[in-house]
């Protein structure tokens, strides 16, 4: 595999939609209480993202961490196809890895983030 390539991540339905909800009720209300809801989202333009913010990572941390962070991108481009819980641990490892590093990991732990939610459905 070169990384470019569909991957097949299982099934995964939307995530809400776009648009404010505001409820307001009674005499003298005052303040609003507000729901935004995000819109559907392509799950394999997600998992691509993630990839490609995994991928920046890896140039911008260490010999040991780009080595966690190379075996665990193996298992994450497997996606649906991995091991049971081995395509979980693989996220949790460059999670770690980015959580480490700070500022410049952030991209990668949103990524997973926005992955997560999608397979939780």
């Amino acid at each position: 595999m070169n990384g470019n390539e569909p991957v097949h991540i299982g099934h995964i339905g939307r995530i809400g939609r776009i648009g404010d909800t505001y409820n307001a009720s009674g005499p003298g209300s005052i303040g609003r209480i507000q729901n935004t809801y995000q819109g559907a989202q392509d799950p394999q333009a997600v998992f691509e993202d993630m990839i490609r913010a995994i991928q920046t990572l890896r140039g911008q941390v260490s010999d040991e961490d780009r080595q966690v962070i190379d075996e665990s991108l193996e298992t994450i481009r497997q996606g649906g196809n991995a091991a049971p819980g081995a395509f979980r641990r693989a996220l949790g490892a460059v999670t770690g890895v980015a959580a480490l590093v700070g500022e410049v990991g952030a991209p990668v732990a949103e990524a997973v983030r926005r992955v997560l939610a999608l397979l939780a459905g």
